[in-house]
């Protein structure tokens, strides 16, 4: 399995958005600060959104598409699935 994934430090707040073969693994290592970089300096860490595939290559392609997106196209995919901006974290370990 593959994940794109949505990521944000606060409601409304800044957003992130990768792909990755191990969802519970990556998002703990957001949340721990053991990557380097933009989720680190801007402390985003909550899991907002994400997708699952079973092809690489689709993920891959997905993650491109959603990151070419506008911010407020953003925001709507997660209001669809998480209106409250729950940190979906504990809903998949």
């Amino acid at each position: 399995m593959y994940y794109v994934y949505i990521l944000f430090n606060k409601k409304r707040g800044t957003l992130y958005t990768g792909v990755t073969s191990d969802l519970v693994k990556r998002i703990y290592q957001h949340k721990n600060k053991l990557v380097d970089g933009f989720t680190k300096k801007h402390n985003i860490d909550r899991l907002g959104y994400y997708e699952t595939y079973d092809d690489v290559d689709e993920s891959i392609k997905r993650e491109k598409q959603l990151k070419n997106w506008h911010r407020q196209w953003k925001v709507d995919l997660i209001l669809k699935q998480n209106p409250n901006w729950n940190d979906l974290y504990e809903k998949i370990i």
